[in-house]
């Protein structure tokens, strides 16, 4: 989880200046707007290339991810960085009581799931970049700035202003889960909300299981055509070519057998509720 809570302001960064004297004095940036401050290729440059001026281990997450602090010299924005990589094979009783064959946890689906966003077209994944930092490769994810977890606001019992966007971002988000077999897609502190109600997906280190049945089907009630057209699209030279170096190929495996049942679950739920009921933009 991450981010600050909807209508508090977002303090400004500071930078270090060096004086003529020589002395070092500490110069705030501007504040970035909420969200995010850079996104697709200017914020992947940046990511990979940006000098890391500070660090913050964060106090929640079993990822153990630290935020950032960047600067390319012009600007400065923040970033999560991720290491873990876990994989214990056969079957594994995790913390929350359920068990789980072939278990996952790693930054490469981090990056994996920013990369099928992308092909996707949804939006939903802030972007994020394989580095190599300090000795050791890992994930970093722009950081959404400004924003609060879908968590919080249950809490403060806050309401969409357009509840027909709202949900239409939440029928993505259930997809993107389904289709990546993500098995921590319950916690509601991985989704971020800003200020304006646009949603961002976080925390995908558990996606991509190898499973070739969905999660929850029953999370999956309306699609977007535009979406559907796109996933009908991915094949196995595509993921290969764009997610192939974080995933094996029995991710891809799935990856693709979930895509196919999702595209059989959506054509019958047009058949059974008409299209009208089910399919938007």
């Amino acid at each position: 989880m991450r981010g600050s809570c909807v209508g508090i302001p977002v303090l400004a960064l500071t930078v270090a200046v060096v004086l003529p004297n020589g002395v070092s004095a500490q110069s705030p940036a501007p504040a970035p707007a909420y969200g995010l401050p850079l996104s697709g290729a200017e914020a992947e440059a940046f990511l990979k290339a940006a000098r890391v001026v500070d660090r913050k281990t964060l106090g929640d997450g079993v990822t153990r991810p630290v935020r950032l602090t960047l600067t390319d010299g012009t600007q400065t924005h923040r970033g999560v960085w991720k290491t873990i990589n876990e994989r214990k094979m056969g079957l594994q009783r995790l913390e929350t009581g359920e068990t789980e064959f072939d278990f996952r946890d790693s930054w490469r689906s981090e990056v994996a799931a920013y990369e099928l966003d992308k092909l996707l077209g949804l939006g939903l994944v802030p972007p994020t970049v394989e580095r190599h930092l300090d000795g050791r490769t890992g994930s970093l994810q722009m950081w959404v700035e400004g924003a609060m977890t879908e968590a919080d606001r249950v809490e403060k019992h806050i309401q969409p202003p357009d509840l027909a966007a709202w949900n239409a971002q939440l029928y993505e988000v259930r997809l993107l889960h389904q289709l990546t077999y993500n098995t921590d897609h319950r916690n509601i502190r991985n989704l971020l909300l800003d200020p304006a109600f646009r949603v961002y997906a976080i925390d995908s280190s558990r996606a991509f299981r190898i499973q070739t049945d969905l999660l929850t089907p029953g999370d999956l009630v309306r699609f977007s055509r535009a979406v559907l057209a796109r996933m009908a699209t991915l094949d196995r030279p595509t993921l290969e070519s764009r997610l192939g170096h974080w995933l094996d190929s029995r991710q891809i495996d799935g990856l693709l057998a979930r895509r196919d049942k999702i595209l059989v679950l959506a054509k019958a739920r047009v058949a059974e509720k008409g299209e009208e009921a089910v399919l938007y933009p």
